[in-house]
């Protein structure tokens, strides 16, 4: 039997008075686990699409639909203590500690103390801000990449299927904005929620979705994976975009998983076994869920062609060389085994 969407947009506008439609005729489907980005310039309606999710922004035309059900029908709070909402500004209490901030959901939800104490812990950990170090300071004691992760944590508090995202990293310095796009698509691998992201970086969106909805003046152009917006874009908009020609960009959504039957020593088309790879000691490894983009500049940061491809455990499965990127850059997206996730 079919199953419904997660999310489901259907003819969904949005319009202000007798002014423009900021949203108009939008019908979409959000698979469970998907990182959808929307993407869009300024002022093309992409934070109010978010919005309307959580009914922040109530419809004027249209229907959505959580899990099967019209969100109409569902009470405003019940609604939106089901989902995580992290924003730009935050939004941290500042008279609150880290580990309040963070227990706010379950604590309306009337978790027991034990089981909200363990949560908060157990959140603190998984976005790097140990409980002993950072549970008892106050939002002001943080960095900007420290209070944003806070911000993850406690939109993930109430364990939510749905994780609504409006330019989280926007604010924050270039360095800090990667290591956190990096370490929330790790969460995302191992956390598999369904996440709507919303963004105006297109680098950004590249890298974090697996789905990408491109939007302009209210209206959806595009939706799909990255790889297939960047090799064929709906139209000239999408392209420019884009940069649809940039092979280095198109490099930067194929894994090395994609290209190679990473399933051990076995594989002849990869693997090793005779000798060990002659790398650097301090290169960095590959995984499988390293893209290309990442790997040519690892083997150019080291000088070497070859670099050892890791399991997540560590075991050795193999080798990537430069000239098997070299060959993935010039195979059509038809012959690329682009994943979903």
């Amino acid at each position: 039997m079919a199953h419904d969407p997660v999310i489901r947009f259907e003819r969904v506008g949005k319009r202000y008075g007798d002014g423009d439609a900021v949203v108009e005729g939008v019908t979409l489907s959000i698979e469970r686990s998907h990182f959808v980005v929307v993407l869009g310039p300024s002022g093309c309606g992409k934070t109010t699409l978010l919005k309307m999710v959580n009914r922040l922004v109530e419809p004027t035309s249209g229907s959505i639909f959580i899990n099967g059900v019209d969100s109409k029908a569902i009470k405003v709070t019940q609604l939106r203590r089901s989902m995580g909402y992290v924003i730009q500004q935050i939004g941290l209490f500042p008279h609150m500690t880290v580990a309040k901030n963070v227990s706010t959901v379950p604590e309306l939800l009337r978790w027991e103390p034990a089981r909200t104490s363990a949560r908060v812990r157990e959140l603190l950990e998984l976005v790097r801000l140990p409980y002993d170090e950072f549970g008892l300071r106050h939002p002001a004691a943080l960095s900007g990449g420290q209070q944003q992760r806070i911000g993850l944590a406690r939109a993930l508090a109430a364990d939510p299927d749905i994780l609504l995202m409006d330019e989280p990293f926007g604010a924050l310095d270039a360095i800090e904005r990667v290591r956190l796009q990096a370490e929330l698509s790790d969460l995302h691998q191992r956390l598999h929620k369904t996440v709507v992201f919303v963004t105006h970086d297109v680098e950004e969106a590249l890298h974090l979705a697996d789905r990408i909805v491109v939007m302009r003046a209210g209206r959806i152009e595009q939706y799909g994976r990255p790889i297939d917006i960047l090799e064929r874009p709906a139209n000239a908009f999408v392209a420019e975009l884009v940069s649809a020609q940039d092979a280095v960009r198109r490099l930067g959504v194929i894994k090395i998983g994609d290209v190679l039957p990473l399933d051990g020593a076995s594989s002849t088309a990869h693997a090793r076994t005779a000798a060990p790879i002659k790398a650097p000691s301090d290169a960095a490894p590959l995984t499988a869920q390293t893209d290309l983009r990442t790997a040519l500049s690892l083997m150019l940061a080291a000088g070497v062609r070859e670099l050892p491809v890791l399991s997540d455990d560590g075991a050795a499965l193999g080798a990537f060389t430069l000239e098997q990127l070299l060959q993935a850059a010039r195979t059509p997206v038809s012959q690329v085994g682009v994943s979903d996730f």
